[in-house]
């Protein structure tokens, strides 16, 4: 071998670098350690040694004999290659190595580190292109792929991969030499990992390279693979998957245009007789094939794709691919009419394919209640969605058709269908490439008309709506009078009993009035919604009265869809609460009477009816607020201080226990909406508002947050967190906890100092409500605050973990209820600090684990475990509470070790029960994940919890089993095997309403029987089958519908049981 040249070799001895490369290449030959290699680059990137030594000292290896040795000899040097550094490498250097590995390709025992030493070379920045050609002509001498391995066969297709990628030109001068070299190389490759590289370098060849002598044979080297069978094995190290070879070979397929007569006829035969999966991958590499192939192809080929397909199409297989073979319809139809060769002169003198298969299509529309219509009309849309000129044909041949059809006095019995199939025509107009209504306009009127009477039609209004819908969706074919004209004819569906409308019909209509008030909400608004408010009484239907009921039901969800629009809803905002301050506060007092000559039963009515007025506001601002609408702000001013003068009036006035807005429901409904409305305003607005809702709660200043038409009675007093306040008054907390759960974290408090103000809060829901709903409020605003404003909260939360503030649960002097809120208003707080991270939340949830050896309240307390990280609906982001990634997990990783060991290990039976409560608490707040790795562990005290005397930490226990129980997890299966006879037992024990009256975990037993089959193998449970299915047997006359449905399910599964 010629001698390397190194210009950056070092002038030190001689003779002590070549021994010490001597020394290190001996010993790599008889170790072969990775660290003699490291060792020689480490010295040539130092420059205490260079290419040169190390090839010397391979000398006797290089020229050795026997046939390890000299592999071995060149195995070092391509391992020092490829981690020497690019500066070490000149080009004599990388030259000479070139030739010297290329020559060891003659060599079988040498070939293998060979080709790693290349792999390395050809990336390197002095490799040229005469290397390049030097490389590739010795390997298409001397490689033979046959022999090799795929790891070894995978190194030549990186190598080639990347000369291509660099020295293409090169390889262009080499002419057929090179194509006829790759395509002996390549051919016959069969392992996914190097069909990936080959595909690669194939579709480059066929783009870049002159192939008009190799078409056939690159042809027969790409098309060999299709379809694509492959599926990775499980766990596959190499993730290559079956669509990413499908992607590869398709970006072959359709690298050239000279593939197309001869892929054309293999696509159909696979079309024809392959598998439903054939077909679909097939559909696909056509549609990215046809469009290169070009119009030529298409045409020649065109009605035996048509004839292909359509069988697809007219009798489909599946919907997948009926919708993939209409995709491809639209592509060749495209191929042959977008270009420069397409057979049409003028639009309305389409010829070829287009023009004979729209005809056949009509002709099958003659007969509309024919189940061949519905296919036929889906070649016609997908023809409006190709070219301009074939769309503008198709709709010139169909719409006259269907409307000559529709008018046809003997065609009367099929108007419904005849108006599907045009609603489906419009729609497909309204996507078509003619998105500007020139598609549709000269048959408008005709459209219109139609589409109109159909609404009156039997079975055909919603039909009707959806074309109606389409074509006011398609921008420039309805003026404002067309757009006006389609609402008063829906009015007039409307104008009927909308109680009796089917769900279709009234989801139609709201669609097509949804269109319309996009466009022009001015009709919707002058016309519809008078109608709709028409049909709401100004006083609640009678109990009895169960048609006015379900009218007023309707009618609302009606304006509750339809008022989306900001104008649209701001009508609906004046309207209703207009509806609910003449129900909740009549203009006249009833007669008066003696108490027990009124019925009771009167208010209820017109307490649902001003429920379900509230309910509506807050479900249709719920959806403005997921829609990101931007006039919802605006309602702080215009929407809340009419609320809150309602409630506060009924909590002030004389007799207002007897007033329908003092009802505690719609106080709740209220705070939803403030919560909504506030959520989405800025800080400044927050700022004001909660100054006006502070002065009114704190100060009983009324004017800036209860503004509204009912005027407040003289000498009352407004005091709801005063001690002896009335429930009335106390009930209103709920609005002002709504308000501050929604506030932004820079929003301060209107009070000289926010943790006095907090603990007052706090002693409040624990002493002085007298409900949960007011608790809970009082213990939703302590959260809220201390999650957003910690950092002023630190002496108070220290205060509260030094004082044993939570002792109190324990105080037996306290009644019962009073200790329960002292445990839930301590888990709020803990829950606020720990969903942000904060470094007290742990200190808090330690003092909670000190209460599990209460005999009254242990079990509320570890309850309370899983609780601190459960989902809420108050500390959640678009509350703008801060909450830190994975504080879930972070906390069950801290938590479930210490109550894993403390159900295993606490001495007292009382504790362990208590930290049995934790865990099945735990585990049902924080997500599998969390858990899935203590399984073997969780198992046997899960099996305990079953049998707990508390119904909910059983169904929390059942629920754990069932969210692990994995068919596919060998690890989950082995797991439920090894108690699959406690589990059957157990299981069985809590299915039977004699034992268990909680329906919820017969439910959730059931489930879990019904699964056991399929993680259990049959030998295992096969001597209690007998058992299983008596006892199921039993189950199947459960008082609960819900339960005998699992029960059917459980003992089915059970009876296919076998062996």
């Amino acid at each position: 071998m010629a001698p390397v040249s190194d210009s950056n070799r070092q002038l030190g001895p001689e003779n002590a670098a070549m021994d010490r490369v001597e020394r290190l290449v001996r010993t790599w030959v008889a170790s072969g350690r990775p660290e003699e290699v490291q060792e020689t680059v480490s010295a040539i990137s130092a420059g205490q040694a260079s290419l040169l030594d190390v090839v010397k000292a391979l000398g006797e290896y290089l020229t050795a004999e026997e046939d390890e040795l000299r592999s071995k000899g060149v195995e070092f040097l391509a391992q020092v290659i490829a981690q020497c550094p690019s500066e070490r490498m000149n080009r004599q250097a990388v030259k000479v190595l070139v030739l010297f590995m290329c020559s060891k390709l003659e060599d079988t025992e040498t070939i293998i580190p060979a080709l790693k030493g290349l792999v390395s070379l050809v990336t390197q920045p002095a490799f040229t292109s005469v290397d390049a050609v030097d490389v590739v002509k010795a390997m298409f001498a001397h490689v033979k792929m046959r022999v090799l391995v795929q790891s070894q066969r995978f190194m030549v297709y990186t190598i080639i991969d990347s000369l291509v990628a660099k020295h293409r030109e090169a390889f262009l001068n080499m002419g057929d030499a090179f194509l006829d070299g790759y395509i002996s190389l390549a051919e016959g490759e069969k392992d996914p990992r190097n069909l990936l590289v080959a595909f690669a370098i194939a579709r480059v060849l066929l783009i870049e390279f002159d192939i008009k002598h190799h078409v056939e044979a690159l042809f027969n080297i790409t098309f060999c693979y299709f379809p694509i069978t492959f599926r990775p094995p499980p766990d596959d190290p190499y993730g290559i998957t079956s669509e990413d070879l499908k992607k590869a070979l398709r970006g072959c397929l359709n690298a050239t245009p000279e593939f197309g007569p001869l892929a054309v006829p293999l696509f159909l035969e696979k079309i024809t007789a392959g598998s439903p999966a054939t077909k679909r991958d097939t559909l696909q590499t056509l549609d990215a094939c046809l469009p290169v192939y070009g119009a030529s192809v298409a045409r020649e080929h065109a009605r035996k794709l048509w004839n292909t397909l359509k069988l697809e199409i007219f009798q489909p297989t599946d919907p997948e691919t009926e919708s993939m073979a209409l995709h491809t319809v639209q592509v060749l139809i495209q191929t042959i009419y977008s270009g420069t060769g397409a057979e049409t002169s003028e639009d309305d003198d389409i010829q070829g394919l287009a023009r004979d298969a729209c005809e056949e299509c009509i002709r099958i529309l003659k007969e509309p209640e024919k189940s061949q219509a519905k296919p036929a009309m889906k070649v016609l849309c997908a023809f409006v969605s190709t070219t301009p000129s074939v769309a503008k044909f198709t709709l010139a041949q169909a719409v006259p058709h269907l409307v000559k059809l529709f008018h046809d006095p003997a065609e009367a019995p099929n108007r419904a269908p005849v108006l599907r199939l045009l609603a489906d025509l419009a729609d497909a107009a309204r996507a078509s490439t003619l998105a500007d209504g020139a598609a549709l306009a000269p048959y408008k009127d005709e459209l219109l008309g139609m589409l109109t009477v159909g609404l009156r039609v039997p079975g055909g209004a919603v039909h009707a709506l959806d074309g109606l819908a389409a074509a006011v969706r398609t921008p420039g074919l309805l003026g404002d009078d067309e757009r006006g004209f389609a609402v008063h004819s829906v009015n007039a569906l409307l104008g009927g009993d909308v109680a009796e409308m089917g769900e279709d019909v009234s989801d139609k209509i709201l669609a097509l009035l949804g269109a319309v008030s996009a466009l022009a909400p001015a009709h919707v608004a002058e016309t519809t919604l008078p109608l709709l408010f028409g049909a709401l009484p100004a006083a609640a239907p009678a109990r009895a009265d169960d048609a006015a009921r379900l009218t007023v039901w309707t009618t609302l969800a009606f304006l509750k869809r339809l008022c989306m629009q900001a104008d649209l809803f701001g009508t609906l905002v004046a309207r209703l609460t207009a509806t609910l301050d003449a129900l909740c506060v009549p203009p006249a007092p009833a007669p008066a009477g003696p108490a027990e000559d009124r019925d009771a039963e009167d208010a209820e009515p017109t307490a649902a009816y001003a429920h379900a007025l509230l309910r509506t506001l807050a479900d249709a601002l719920a959806a403005k607020v997921a829609r990101g609408d931007g006039d919802v702000p605006a309602y702080t001013a215009r929407l809340l201080p009419a609320l809150f003068n309602l409630h506060v009036y009924a909590a002030l006035a004389h007799g207002g226990a007897d007033s329908v807005a003092s009802d505690p429901r719609l106080v709740a409904v209220s705070a939803e909406v403030v919560t909504l409305v506030l959520q989405t305003a800025d800080v400044p607005t927050q700022e004001e508002f909660v100054r006006a809702l502070f002065a009114a709660y704190l100060d009983g200043q009324l004017q800036g947050i209860a503004e509204g038409r009912h005027q407040f009675p003289e000498g009352r007093t407004f005091a709801p967190f005063a001690p002896d306040a009335s429930g009335l008054q106390k009930n209103l907390v709920l609005l002002f906890s709504a308000a501050v759960v929604a506030l932004h974290k820079e929003v301060a408090l209107a009070v000289p100092d926010e943790s006095a103000f907090v603990d007052t809060l706090l002693q409040w829901g624990i002493f002085h409500a007298d409900s949960k709903h007011q608790s809970d409020a009082a213990e939703h605003a302590v959260a809220a605050v201390l999650n957003k404003r910690t950092e002023g909260f630190q002496a108070f939360l220290t205060q509260k973990l030094e004082s044993s503030w939570l002792a109190q649960a324990k105080d037996v002097t306290l009644a019962l209820p009073v200790r329960r809120r002292v445990i839930t208003a301590w888990t709020w707080m803990t829950k606020a600090l720990q969903v942000r991270g904060h470094p007290s939340a742990q200190a808090f949830t330690d003092r909670l684990i000190e209460l599990f050896d209460d005999n009254d309240v242990g079990w509320d307390a570890a309850r309370a475990i899983g609780q601190v990280v459960s989902s809420d609906k108050v500390l959640t982001k678009k509350h703008h509470a801060v909450i830190k990634f994975l504080y879930a997990q972070k906390f069950a990783n801290v938590m479930l070790p210490r109550i894993i060991d403390g159900a295993k290990t606490a001495s007292d039976p009382r504790r362990q029960n208590a930290y049995l409560v934790a865990l099945t608490s735990l585990i049902r707040s924080i997500p599998k994940t969390a858990y899935l790795h203590a399984l073997p562990a969780l198992m046997p005290l899960l099996l305990r919890g079953l049998d707990l005397p508390d119904a909910e930490m059983r169904a929390n226990a059942i629920d754990t089993l069932l969210a692990v129980a994995d068919p596919e997890s060998t690890a989950s299966c082995a797991l439920v095997a090894e108690h699959a006879s406690s589990l059957v037992a157990t299981m069985l024990k809590n299915s039977m309403v004699q034992q268990m009256p909680s329906a919820r975990v017969r439910t959730a037993a059931l489930k879990y029987l019904a699964v056991m089959p399929s993680l259990v193998k049959y030998d295992v449970l096969h001597p209690q089958k007998p058992t299983v299915l008596r006892e199921l047997a039993k189950t199947l006359d459960d008082p609960k519908r819900a339960v005998r449905k699992e029960a059917v399910e459980a003992r089915t599964n059970w009876f296919k049981y076998t062996g």
